[in-house]
């Protein structure tokens, strides 16, 4: 799907999600199929609610597992509340990008060999990628391409930067995404750098002495989100969204960064 949804309506989504005890990744799948329609209709191919299904205002809800009534129960429940959340307005698309770039040329895929994006877009001159299926995020800024693992982030929503390295800001099932927290995968060209310094020429006493506070803050920055992000895992598991096996994965993961 060439979209993505903005910051609240994603925000909205995750509310749903949390409520039905299922993954925002499903939620903004079934979402998609729903804004088809307007909200009267749904059809999809969601592994998580039991592969390939139908709903339709009015009572008709139709799951791959027939005979597993939570399940009919769940998607019904979901397609009610989504529907009426895109009805209220409360879900919308982001406006898609134009075909062409500001010369008029068609822009391509920008993002090089990642494969097909879940959703692109363009905002305040910054262009963007989202590919879920491998954990990845590109960002195009003054012609230079970054490419971030965006590691257990579901992105779902973007909205306006009010400050900071990039002009947009994402959303995922944590909250608004900090770019400076993701490892990045390629590029980067465009982000500060850490100051190299040759051993040949050292740096005089007094001005060392000024430059180690701040590179010792940017670690325990770095070493506070880790942790932020390790205590969001855990109430996840605690609603039962992850299992126990999935949280100790992610958060060998995560400390594995420190």
């Amino acid at each position: 799907m060439n979209a993505i949804f903005t910051d609240a309506s994603f925000q909205n989504m995750v509310v749903v999600a949390n409520r039905y005890g299922v993954s925002p990744n499903a939620v903004s799948e079934l979402t998609h199929a729903l804004l088809r329609t307007n909200g009267t209709m749904a059809q999809f191919y969601i592994p998580e609610l039991g592969g390939g299904g139908q709903w339709m205002q009015g009572g008709m809800t139709m799951v791959g597992d027939m005979f597993n009534n939570q399940l009919k129960n769940t998607v019904n429940g979901l397609c009610i509340d989504l529907s009426n959340l895109i009805n209220q307005g409360a879900i919308q698309y982001v406006p898609l990008p134009k075909s062409a770039n500001q010369n008029g040329s068609q822009s391509g895929n920008w993002w090089g060999d990642l494969g097909v994006p879940n959703s692109t877009g363009s905002q305040n001159n910054t262009n963007y990628a989202v590919f879920s299926t491998i954990g990845r995020l590109a960002i195009q800024e003054n012609g230079k391409v970054t490419v971030f693992d965006t590691l257990d982030n579901h992105i779902g929503g973007v909205g306006q930067q009010q400050g900071g390295d990039y002009s947009v800001t994402f959303t995922s099932q944590y909250g608004t995404v900090n770019l400076n927290s993701l490892p990045i995968v390629s590029g980067g060209e465009n982000r500060p750098q850490e100051q190299i310094i040759p051993q040949n020429n050292p740096v005089p006493q007094e001005v060392a002495a000024v430059q180690m506070p701040e590179v010792a803050g940017v670690s325990t920055a770095f070493e506070e989100d880790i942790f932020i992000k390790i205590e969001k895992l855990a109430a996840l598991k605690d609603k039962n969204i992850l299992s126990v096996e999935e949280f100790e994965n992610k958060k060998a993961e995560l400390l594995s960064r420190l």
